[in-house]
């Protein structure tokens, strides 16, 4: 819902129609994708295994929306993993249904619940909630920080909890390590080595996320955080408008005193490497 929040908040602002549909079971995440009238599609749901589906829904263009039931088929059970014949639903609602408040929330990266009635299959009340909601297993749902959703008759109860993020701006060994490491600590990672693409995901970061970027070079490197303000910066002559004229090209690498071919820790002479022969031709 994060993903989306952006895009579909701006739609309820103008006034342009968009859908949002979000899985409610057999399990609960941050994902959820939105439709416009003019086929247009925002975000990322299951792998977009039940894309036509929802947007069938979408292009009905209902006042309220609706809970949808539906089995997994043999064509969508390898693109969104779960076994064929598995049950799952989803809410699709319309933007302007959903409370004009849940979007400062959903764009700061905030836990936000939201409290759904349904009546015969239709969404009739859509309500924000948070940790101190008057239903008190919503609050509960939402103390635990951690995104859910529980369906039951007449009411559907959603937990949108923000997890970090990691951007990734480079490629190689110590790029995958790093996206390795950003795994195991669960944080959502995303490794991308095209500078435009890194200043895309770099603007929607929050100060929950992190971005590592991986180079020396000024020119291509910022872009990657700082957008293209900073790449029309760095084309500037040294001293232009933006830079500082101090602001090398690249930065500079400490110098490294090169090691010895074939040289292993037997050379080492009192813990440092044996003097130069000019040197030792100098000290005589």
């Amino acid at each position: 819902m994060y993903d989306v929040a952006l895009s579909v908040s701006a739609c309820a602002r103008s006034g342009t129609r968009a859908d949002v549909a979000w899985m409610i079971s057999p399990h609960a995440s941050n994902q959820a994708v939105a439709f416009t009238p003019g086929g247009g599609r925002v975000g990322r749901l299951a792998e977009g295994a039940f894309d036509g589906l929802l947007a069938d829904v979408a292009a009905r263009r209902l006042s309220t929306g609706r809970r949808i039931a539906h089995e997994v088929t043999e064509i969508e059970a390898p693109v969104c993993g779960l076994p064929v014949g598995t049950p799952v639903e989803f809410l699709v609602v319309p933007a302007e249904q959903l409370p004009s408040d849940i979007w400062p929330v959903l764009l700061a990266h905030r836990p936000v619940g939201i409290l759904a009635e349904v009546r015969d299959g239709e969404v009739t009340s859509l309500e924000m909630a948070t940790s101190e909601s008057p239903d008190a297993r919503l609050a509960d749902m939402l103390r635990a920080g951690d995104p859910a959703a529980e369906a039951e008759a007449g009411m559907v109860r959603t937990v949108f909890a923000p997890i970090p993020r990691l951007v990734i701006a480079g490629g190689g060994p110590f790029a995958e390590a790093l996206a390795a490491q950003g795994r195991l600590l669960g944080w959502q990672v995303a490794a991308e080595t095209r500078p435009e693409m890194v200043a895309g995901l770099a603007a929607s970061l929050s100060e929950l996320d992190a971005i590592v970027v991986m180079g020396h070079d000024v020119e291509t490197t910022a872009p990657c955080a700082c957008g293209p303000s900073a790449r029309r910066a760095a084309r500037q002559d040294r001293g232009g408008p933006g830079v500082p004229p101090q602001s090398p090209r690249r930065m500079p690498r400490p110098w490294r005193r090169p090691r010895p071919r074939n040289s292993s820790s037997s050379h080492l002479v009192g813990g440092a490497w044996p003097a130069r022969r000019s040197d030792r031709a100098t000290s005589r």
